[in-house]
């Protein structure tokens, strides 16, 4: 529409070139009308908007909320009260994945029979008075590669089409003792050896990757169609996914999360942590898996903790630490913003702002690598030999060059992996967090192999992916992922907030402080 008055026949040319035809007794009316919206709209010419991006466009929503798109937090209030059973709350989760799962391919399988037999179950001991706490009758999805007794476990590999678990992984049986519901398997990039999942897509828009390696996890909360999920993280695998899909995602300290009975990629570097709606939800769902397990070697003997961050009103006399180095290099300028804003928010709740320079960063990737790919290779041994032409090819190429690789390299990155912790630990002794965004940029177009910067830089998604989530695994320090917006496409953002060892606590509650200050977030609308 020009920015000067229209007169009723201009109206009608306008109208025609939109695809409307109006009748020659609605010009002057919609002549008028547009005249008076654009007078308007017109003051909003005044503003001086710089780099701020417009929002995604919601979707009408229904009212009243269907319990699909509950939190965790709310669906548990929900139960307990009783105003919500959890039979309803798996049938609308599981009416959602049938609408969504042919598009977004989130799940390996899902179980559903299985699904509506534990919510009943849930029912009656929650009518019987026997209430097991806030995950007892919520829906959950399990990265496939984690153990549950009688259930595939295939990695969502070829390679393991024909495995069953026999027993129960720890975190398997610890949410199962919660009373938490299973929906089923979530796709993993094959071994999780990879930053895409390239059978899953994007929550947000169904042409674009949706993160790895634990995607569908992501895609699944994101969606709408599981209420929590569960990953595993070696160099960024819930993290990354999460920031993609515009969701929580939590890798806790090393071991905190017992490992036994889910397939490994790396055993120096894989954590397990949950993929949730909201970093209370995230607390809730660790305060039910952390505690030790003998059967994992890593497994620390710590007390039991209740992660849940309370009311939390304001961070006076938290320092976040914000780096001078390595986290804002090759990011995304959009992604920058919105990262920057909300830690000038973290400020405003009352945390002092400290610049720090991270130790190591020439490094970062070799150690990764040099810790990586020869334990996956070792991992994979007997199979990479029987049956080397039922891996894909990106993750049969790493497996076949980790036998290339010197027991030199592999105690050289061990070393290194020792000099880094120290070295974190020293900066973390300045700060209670460190703030910066999770991955560089958000989620690319599938087949997209690499992203070109801004000095002519170019570099493979998965480098690009892993770059910024790595050093955590690394080091052992919690990280978690909380959305912080969308770029002008409508893709979201993630902040990675990082803490000492152990520091779980203090990472969800400063992770709560900023989620308080936003608008509560939509479910994804993929395109």
């Amino acid at each position: 529409m020009p920015a000067v008055e229209l007169t009723p026949p201009e109206a009608a040319r306008w109208a025609a070139r939109a695809g409307l035809p109006l009748p020659a007794d609605r010009h002057a009316a919609v002549a008028a009308t547009a005249n008076h919206i654009h007078s308007v709209v017109a003051v909003l010419r005044e503003l001086d908007f710089g780099d701020t991006p417009p929002l995604p466009t919601a979707r009408n929503r229904r009212s009243p909320m269907q319990p699909y798109e509950l939190s965790l937090t709310a669906a548990a209030e929900e139960i307990r009260a009783r105003r919500l059973s959890p039979v309803e709350l798996a049938d609308s989760v599981l009416q959602r994945v049938a609408q969504l799962e042919p598009h977004l391919q989130a799940y390996v399988t899902v179980t559903a029979e299985h699904t509506r037999g534990a919510a009943r179950e849930a029912e009656h001991d929650i009518a019987a008075g026997r209430y097991r706490g806030p995950l007892h009758g919520i829906p959950m999805g399990l990265k496939d590669l984690i153990d549950v007794a009688g259930e595939a476990t295939s990695a969502s590999s070829r390679v393991r089409a024909d495995h069953r678990a026999q027993t129960d992984s720890t975190v398997a049986a610890r949410l199962a003792e919660a009373g938490a519901v299973l929906l089923g398997k979530t796709h993993t990039h094959e071994f999780a050896y990879g930053l895409t999942t390239p059978q899953t897509n994007n929550a947000w828009d169904r042409g674009r990757v949706a993160g790895g390696s634990s995607g569908g996890s992501a895609v699944a909360v994101a969606s709408g169609m599981a209420t929590f999920s569960i990953g595993t993280d070696t160099g960024g695998s819930i993290r990354v996914p999460a920031a993609l899909n515009g969701v929580v995602g939590l890798k806790p300290t090393y071991g905190l999360v017992p490992r036994h009975g889910i397939t490994s990629l790396s055993w120096s570097l894989d954590h397990v942590g949950p993929i949730t709606r909201t970093v209370e939800d995230a607390a809730l769902v660790l305060t039910a898996l952390a505690g030790h397990d003998p059967r994992d070697p890593a497994s620390p003997a710590a007390p039991a903790v209740d992660y849940r961050p309370g009311e939390v009103t304001h961070l006076t006399g938290l320092r976040v630490g914000v780096p001078r180095t390595y986290y804002f290099d090759h990011v995304d300028p959009e992604v920058e913003s919105a990262v920057r804003r909300a830690i000038q928010r973290l400020e405003a709740l009352g945390a002092q702002l400290v610049e720090i320079d991270i130790p190591m960063t020439r490094y970062i990737q070799a150690t990764q690598w040099g810790l990586m790919v020869p334990e996956a290779t070792a991992y994979h041994e007997g199979t990479l030999r029987t049956v080397p032409g039922l891996y894909q090819a990106d993750v049969r190429v790493l497996l076949e060059a980790g036998e290339l690789m010197t027991a030199g390299d592999y105690l050289r990155a061990q070393r290194s992996q020792t000099l880094m912790r120290r070295e974190w630990a020293r900066v973390l002794k300045g700060v209670d967090v460190i703030a910066a965004p999770t991955v560089p940029a958000t989620a690319v177009k599938a087949g997209q192999e690499t992203i070109s910067w801004a000095d002519g830089t170019v570099e493979s998604v998965s480098d690009a992916y892993v770059r910024l989530s790595s050093p955590a695994n690394i080091t052992g320090i919690p990280s978690l992922s909380v959305p912080v917006g969308h770029d002008t496409a409508g893709l979201p953002i993630g902040m990675q907030l990082l803490g000492r060892p152990l520091g779980e606590r203090t990472l969800l509650r400063v992770g709560h402080a900023y989620e308080q200050t936003q608008p509560a977030r939509e479910l994804a609308h993929a395109a």
